[in-house]
């Protein structure tokens, strides 16, 4: 990029200008990191936007500034230089912290379930006493359905059995074979 010189340009001349040049220039002139409130007033000052303008403007010029590799997010809301800073640092700052979990939580809810209330082995036996009650229930129902089937097999055994007629491979000639299709 071209060094803007700002301080000598005209107004219009840095209308002309886009907006990530001149806070590229403004932050260089600074030699200091800035809100990026600070920033956009200072462009407003030189640009002489009206606070309609610059508050349309303010969405695309934040986007620049987060895709531009030159801007750097210092802190809180403070926007740097990315060549004021050593790698080392930037790493650092911006690297995700990872927070460890206690694990006491857990192995108090293993303790938990070691104790046995007295109610679960009440009612394990009163389970096994349903249990074969039951047994006895399912022997009726299984006569019952033993009979079903006798009838039924009865059914199937006088129907016709002259209702299919089953014919050879031979028999079939062309003239069905497309009838089919």
């Amino acid at each position: 990029m071209h060094d803007l010189k700002f301080r000598e340009m005209t107004t219009a001349q840095l209308q002309e200008e886009s907006l990530i040049d001149i806070g590229f220039a403004i932050l260089e002139d600074k030699k200091n990191s800035l809100t990026l409130t600070e920033l956009f007033d200072e462009i407003q000052k030189l640009n002489g936007f009206t606070d309609q303008e610059m508050a349309d403007r303010k969405p695309q010029f934040y986007t620049d500034m987060n895709i531009d590799g030159r801007f750097l997010a210092t802190a809180e809301n403070q926007w740097g230089l990315r060549e004021w800073y050593p790698v080392e640092q930037i790493e650092e700052e911006t690297a995700p912290t990872v927070k460890v979990r206690k694990k006491k939580a857990k192995v108090s809810e293993d303790d938990d379930l070691d104790d046995l209330d007295e109610d679960e082995i009440v009612f394990e036996e009163e389970f096994d006493e349903f249990a074969e009650e039951e047994d006895e229930e399912d022997e009726v129902v299984i006569d019952f359905v033993e009979g079903i089937d006798e009838v039924i097999e009865e059914d199937l055994i006088d129907e016709d059995e002259d209702e299919f007629e089953i014919i050879e491979d031979e028999e079939l000639d062309d003239e069905d074979l497309e009838d089919e299709e």
